[in-house]
């Protein structure tokens, strides 16, 4: 309450894990804060609907919300919160476990300016629900749904005929989506730049047609656990706009299919800065030592000054650890 008092002026706020914070702070800000533009309530789990309800009321002026992992919010919070501050454009929602289709259906009714969302882990959102705010929210430029393991390739159908500017989805195991959905999204979707496929299991190198065709903004692409894509697959992106020109970041771990063909293939990819290649059985330790960097072929200790191979294909290690200490470097 003193904070916000003395401090009426404020437009950002983080307070990502602080666990003390509570209802009464959120009213508290609700009351001098009225400035305010960017909160991050990230891991502050003790606070309930009540505090959206505050801020609907007295912080009409909020931009940007994160309440990731605030697991007591629930569809009454979400429709309080829109009412209030239909001037959202990005919220994140990760982890709010209780969110159920509904809640979407309030974003769609009132964030029509909304450029980013954020449903990782909301694990009882459908497809209904995606379609609900890619009806509504055609602005729309980031969205994560890794771990929304109900939806389908209605939900790819519906970002593709809504949302045209989707330049960031992040969709790891979502496990339901296909050729034919990621077909149709990269068909209407040119400007996506960054897209998170981690075990897709049912994705083919039709995809990788299909992104290689149509996405020629496309920086990083993860593939990992994807086991039906091949060495053909990579052909096409490498030979693509993007990966002549755009691809820095290729994740392919656990991709049992791919030899070194594909780091022949990557040879083209002229910006690339990291490839993974973990548990890729095919892969060789002579393949490996063969990638280009730059104009520079090598088997180094450490990361090289362009690329970052992450491999876990050796029976012994190369290098040094890679990311996550999943691998290694070469």
């Amino acid at each position: 309450r003193t904070f916000a008092q003395n401090c009426r002026n404020i437009e950002h706020l983080n307070l990502n894990g602080c666990t003390k914070i509570t209802d009464s702070t959120c009213y508290s800000l609700s009351r001098f804060c009225s400035k305010l533009k960017h909160l991050d309530l990230t891991s502050c789990v003790a606070i309930t609907n009540s505090s959206l309800k505050g801020l609907s009321e007295g912080c009409r002026n909020l931009e940007h919300l994160n309440l990731s992992w605030c697991d007591q919010i629930t569809k009454d919070g979400i429709e309080a919160l829109v009412k209030g501050c239909s001037g959202l454009k990005a919220l994140f929602l990760r982890g709010c476990t209780q969110l159920e289709d509904e809640a979407l259906k309030h974003i769609q009714n009132h964030c029509h300016e909304l450029a980013i969302l954020n449903l990782q882990s909301c694990t009882q959102i459908s497809d209904e629900g995606i379609v609900k705010i890619c009806r509504g929210c055609h602005r729309l430029q980031s969205l994560c749904v890794s771990g929304c393991c109900n939806l389908t390739d209605a939900s790819l159908t519906a970002l593709g005929l809504n949302c045209p500017r989707l330049k960031i989805l992040e969709a790891a195991r979502c496990s339901q989506l296909t050729d034919a959905g990621f077909t149709l999204l990269a068909r209407n979707c040119h400007e996506l730049e960054k897209m998170d496929l981690e075990e897709c299991v049912l994705i083919t190198d039709s995809t990788l047609i299909q992104l290689s065709i149509h996405c020629p903004k496309l920086q990083a692409l993860s593939l990992s656990h994807c086991e039906l894509i091949t060495d053909d697959g990579i052909l096409h992106l490498s030979n693509s706009t993007c990966g002549h020109e755009r691809l820095q970041v290729l994740e392919l771990d656990n991709c049992l299919l791919i030899t070194d063909v594909t780091l022949e293939h990557l040879e083209n990819c002229h910006n690339l800065e990291r490839i993974e290649l973990y548990d890729c059985q095919q892969v060789t330790r002579a393949g490996i030592k063969r990638i280009r960097v730059g104009a520079v072929w090598a088997c180094s200790g450490g990361s090289t000054h362009a690329t970052d191979t992450s491999c876990g294909c050796g029976s012994s290690p190369v290098g040094v650890p890679g990311k996550g200490g999943k691998g290694n470097s070469v």
